[in-house]
């Protein structure tokens, strides 16, 4: 299986990324946490310390299953504004591969005209920034290869829908079931 790599920003929202990343692992779906500060240790909204699995320099993504963006801020203006992320972005979306974004991330995505023409959600106060998008204001939207969220409270239904998309419906309800979301 192809590895997902989600990207860490100082003020990056801690529930959305550390949810997603576990809910991967637990489906068996190889995911790395990558900085794109000088360092791995990244403090999120909340001030609480996460050590990325490594830092973007020297990041070779030849075989790639998600890019993945969490909210927060100020960690989703830092992602959109890292232009070796919005190149890798651009990229990545010029060959069809999957993208997720969740709460404020999914203006990054906006910001670089990705959502055009596509349903999108985000958190509110952000559909603005969604240029080109059909905004729905829905828990998940799933869009092709791009993969949008609502916000922290919904960062499980977001993991679920990645897991769906690459691992199956089954190993979804399992994980799901696993963690007791659902009876």
């Amino acid at each position: 299986m192809k590895t997902s790599y989600l990207f860490l920003a100082e003020g990056f929202e801690e529930i959305e990324a550390l949810t997603v990343v576990d809910m991967l692992r637990r489906a068996g779906m190889p995911v790395k946490t990558v900085s794109i500060t000088s360092q791995k240790e990244v403090k999120g909204a909340h001030a609480i310390p996460v050590t990325a699995d490594m830092l973007y320099e020297p990041l070779n993504l030849t075989d790639t299953d998600w890019l993945i963006l969490p909210g927060g801020l100020p960690g989703a203006t830092h992602l959109g504004e890292f232009a070796p992320l919005q190149q890798l972005l651009t990229n990545h979306a010029a060959q069809n591969g999957n993208i997720a974004a969740i709460c404020a991330a999914p203006s990054v995505l906006g910001d670089l005209g990705l959502l055009n023409g596509r349903k999108a959600t985000c958190y509110p106060g952000f559909e603005s920034r969604l240029t080109g998008a059909d905004y729905t204001a829905r828990t998940v939207e799933i869009a092709d290869n791009i993969i949008t969220g609502k916000g922290p409270g919904m960062a499980a239904a977001f993991a679920l829908a990645i897991i769906d998309r690459s691992a199956g419906t089954e190993k979804a309800q399992e994980v799901a079931g696993g963690m007791l979301l659902t009876e």
